[in-house]
Formats: C-alpha cells, sequence, structure tokens
C-alpha cells in the first residue's frame, strides 16, 4: 500500500443492514465512491453484526473493491478476512495480535494496526512486520469511540523516522484534512465523511482529493 502521496482509505459505515440498506445495496454507492477518485484501499468495519451477516457483506463487497484494483480488509477478524479472501485485515491493540493475523493470513496479505496516538506502540508493530500503523482519533468522530486524541506532529516525526506508511484516522473531512496531509499522512481513513455526504459518496470523494492535491502542492 505504500505510496509518495497521500491517498483516500475508506471505512464502510458500521452497519449496512440498518436502515433496509443491504450489502447489495450499498455496493452501488461503494463503487460510485471507487470511481470517482484514487481509492488505495476499503476497510469493512462492521460493529454489533454476527459473522454470517459480515460474511454475506464480505461476500457482496469484495468483488466490489477488488474488481478496480483496491486492497479490500476486514476489520479485527483475520479468520473472517482469511475464510471471505479479503486481501487482509486491519487489528487494534485488543483484537488479535499481529502474529496471530500474520499466521492466518500469510506472508502476502496486507496487516495494518491501530496504533492510536503512541510512537512507541507504531515502532513495535513496525519492527513485528505491520504493512502500515494508524493513528488517531485526529478530530472528533461519531463513528466509534475514540481512545486517544492524537496531533499532526506524530504523522510528521513517523515519516521523519521510518519508511512504514502511516494512516490517519478519525473525523477526517475535506475541511480538516489539509494539516495531515502537510505532516506526512500516507493514508486518510474516511468513513462518514463520505458515507453521508449531502450529494453522494462520490462527490466527497472528489471534494477529499481536491484538498489533498491542494494541501500538497499549495
Amino acid at each position: 500500500m505504500a505510496d509518495s502521496n497521500c491517498r483516500l482509505y475508506l471505512i464502510t459505515p458500521p452497519r449496512l443492514v440498518a436502515g433496509g440498506l443491504a450489502p447489495s445495496d450499498f455496493a452501488d454507492d461503494l463503487a460510485a465512491a471507487l470511481e470517482a477518485g484514487d481509492v488505495a484501499c476499503v476497510q469493512l468495519r462492521l460493529k454489533g453484526v454476527d459473522d454470517d451477516e459480515a460474511r454475506r457483506a464480505a461476500e457482496a463487497l469484495a468483488p466490489v473493491v477488488q474488481e478496480r484494483g483496491v486492497a479490500f480488509l476486514m476489520n479485527d477478524r483475520p479468520d473472517l478476512a482469511a475464510e471471505t479472501g479479503c486481501d487482509g485485515v486491519h487489528i487494534g491493540q485488543e483484537d488479535a495480535t499481529y502474529e496471530e493475523a500474520r499466521a492466518t493470513l500469510g506472508d502476502d496479505a496486507i496487516v495494518g494496526v491501530t496504533c492510536h496516538d503512541s510512537r512507541d506502540l507504531a515502532m513495535v508493530a513496525a519492527e513485528k512486520g505491520a504493512d502500515y500503523v494508524a493513528f488517531g482519533a485526529f478530530y472528533a468522530t461519531a463513528t466509534k469511540t475514540s481512545k486517544s486524541r492524537a496531533r499532526p506532529e506524530i504523522l510528521e516525526i513517523w515519516s521523519d523516522v521510518t519508511t512504514v506508511p502511516c494512516v490517519a484516522i478519525g473525523g477526517i473531512s475535506a475541511a480538516n484534512c489539509a494539516p495531515l496531509v502537510r505532516a506526512g499522512a500516507g493514508f486518510l481513513a474516511v468513513s462518514s465523511a463520505v458515507w453521508d455526504h449531502a450529494r453522494g459518496a462520490a462527490a466527497a470523494v472528489r471534494e477529499i482529493e481536491a484538498a489533498i492535491s491542494e494541501a500538497l502542492t499549495g
């Protein structure tokens, strides 16, 4: 996933079935978002669902993502990621260990690790072989309860001392992403700013990409 530019990392809404939105319905919005810009990765992050619902979502969405040359990751569950043909997994500090995830998915899979606002946690993950580390939350977010509040400086320091890519996460939108881009974020993880956008997911992706471009060149 490493890239010299800052790219988008999309995270699905926490529930796809709520309100009658089935994974197959969400697939249309997802496809529109992927076709609107340069998206590096999509993470399936569902909360409060059983394994069967997670499997159905992965089976419906993975082809939409992978057919467009984008990596498809499962949140938290290396076992389900392997079972459903995901490209990798994103794990938190309280989920499966890095070693368990790597053993389950193999050397070719992507394994990313949440590191909150801690360079120490990030360094441990990187030394073990994590493909990326994620810092955040940088801004207030309603998507999940944040255990930490990170500052842009951690991205700058990280990018100065290592080549392991870093993902910025937490309340990120077109309006507030510039400091994170300038600080060295390799990827911006975005959820509600895309899926809840008044003019649709594709418009949101275009707006965030324009903001990234402006931050990098302005």
